[in-house]
């Protein structure tokens, strides 16, 4: 994040000096002189620091102090003090004033300080991101995989993690785009500064340009203060432009010029500010359409993608949904203080077999309402929405495989080689039900009626996210 700070020193020597000293490229200075508008340059000035001495101000600096702590960014007051008073230093600190520095210091002593003070603050602004952002950092283990699809996918994120580079993440809504890119900087080389969110489709234009590269007082009506955009508060970090798909072609343009020069420009300002971020981008469109349409720079996109990472939907690693609904039932019952609930069979085989078009997403938010639904000690079917509860019976070499019409209807528009996974896969999960269900869950007894061994019995209950605890209970013994 970049660093305001407001100077309000007198004389005007005094001013200069501490400008020279804080000569910093992470860091904007705003100097101010004269005692009659110092609160009129606060209630329009965004900023994170004031540096003032008593000739520079009304009144008294420690009801000053106390009143600018009020202010809507709780800038932190440094004062500088042309004597050495013990007594004077403490009743400011006390006060609420940051720091105290004796103007008479030398110039390598009181550079020292601006420094410390300016890092601590730096480091307060990541932090309160980070806070704001999650309270639990996402990271690459979230990604981990039994799905071949996804475990190559991965292997080339690894190789991009320490990469600082512009990236551009690809991927049907739901599938995990910001929380990937969020992994990507917490892993990252800029892991330390700041990570931020914009959704360049949840705002109009006008509002976007501000929110992206911030505003000064009166640049649009309403406009009543400075106010920092994302990119000023990403810098040293990254910023996630989200929906990068949806931003008008005029912002395209001042994107692209971010991208070239690090450089932005508030709304209705001409001073230029340097930035030092990494940019990831994310889109569920089809972004070489969009070109061909007129409705997205190919400039921008070849600068935005220097590498692309496109993540596989749920539909293509079904090896992943067994692992994904524990995970999420475990998270939900401890976050409803449930006591934990297991997963029926038959509504476990409808959640594999369900083609997910809202991908993750919408596997969290059918398994937050089961939990919520479900009234015993395991999740059911009829726990599920009514859709999973459709379900037909196909005949298959005598055997009956029970899957959802829309799920096996599906399975005709797709490529030959996913459709006939997808039909083995629902037989293979019914057979095993079914073994499993007359054997009690008994791993030996069903091996020797299926004429495989008990560990390949182990590897395709687990495939097929079937558990033998589940079939210990209230199952008869077969007649």
């Amino acid at each position: 994040m970049l660093i305001r700070i407001l100077l309000a020193l007198e004389p005007a020597k005094l001013r200069k000096r501490f400008d020279r000293l804080i000569a910093d490229p992470h860091t904007l200075v705003l100097s101010y002189g004269g005692k009659t508008d110092i609160w009129n340059e606060l209630a329009h000035q965004s900023c994170d620091l004031v540096i003032l001495n008593d000739a520079a101000i009304p009144g008294s600096i420690e009801v000053l102090a106390r009143e600018i702590r009020k202010l809507p960014d709780q800038p932190e007051v440094v004062v500088i003090s042309d004597q050495e008073n013990p007594e004077e230093r403490a009743k400011l600190l006390a006060a609420g004033c940051y720091a105290v520095i004796f103007e008479n210091l030398p110039d390598i002593q009181i550079s020292a300080v601006l420094n410390t003070l300016m890092g601590r603050k730096r480091e307060e602004g990541a932090r309160r991101f980070h806070a704001q952002w999650t309270a639990q950092k996402p990271g690459l283990r979230d990604f981990l995989s039994l799905s071949p699809t996804m475990q190559s996918f991965m292997t080339i994120v690894h190789k991009v993690v320490t990469v600082d580079s512009s990236l551009l993440i690809l991927g049907e809504t739901g599938v995990g785009k910001e929380r990937l890119a969020s992994a990507l900087h917490n892993e990252g080389p800029r892991s330390r500064g700041p990570f931020i969110h914009l959704n360049c489709a949840a705002l109009p234009e006008t509002l976007l340009e501000s929110e992206m590269f911030g505003h000064v007082e009166g640049a649009f009506t309403g406009a009543l203060r400075t106010r920092r955009g994302h990119f000023e508060l990403a810098h040293k970090g990254t910023i996630f432009l989200d929906e990068i798909g949806d931003l008008p072609l005029q912002l395209q343009a001042k994107l692209l010029r971010v991208l070239q020069d690090r450089i932005i420009s508030p709304l209705g300002s001409e001073k230029n500010i340097t930035v030092d971020v990494r940019i990831i981008a994310a889109t569920n469109r089809e972004l070489e359409s969009e070109m061909k349409a007129k409705r997205f720079r190919e400039d921008l996109y070849y600068r935005l993608s220097v590498v692309s990472l496109k993540i596989p939907p749920l539909r293509q690693r079904r090896e992943d949904i067994p692992q994904l609904l524990d995970h999420f039932i475990k998270h939900f019952c401890f976050r409803f203080n449930r006591p934990l609930l297991s997963l029926n069979p038959k509504a476990r085989q409808a959640l594999v077999a369900y083609s997910w078009p809202g991908n993750v997403r919408e596997l969290i938010n059918i398994i937050e309402r089961a939990v919520l639904l479900s009234t015993g000690e395991e999740i059911l079917l009829s726990d599920l929405p009514e859709f999973f509860n459709d379900t037909i019976t196909t005949t298959l070499s005598g055997v009956n495989v029970s899957a959802t019409p829309d799920r096996f209807q599906s399975a005709l528009d797709i490529p030959w080689a996913e459709a006939r996974v997808a039909v083995l896969t629902a037989f293979e999960k019914e057979y095993l039900t079914h073994l499993l269900q007359k054997t009690r869950g008994r791993i030996g007894e069903a091996a020797r009626q299926a004429g495989i061994a008990p560990r390949s019995l182990y590897e395709k209950m687990q495939r097929c996210g079937l558990q033998k605890q589940d079939f210990r209970r209230k199952t008869p013994l077969p007649l």
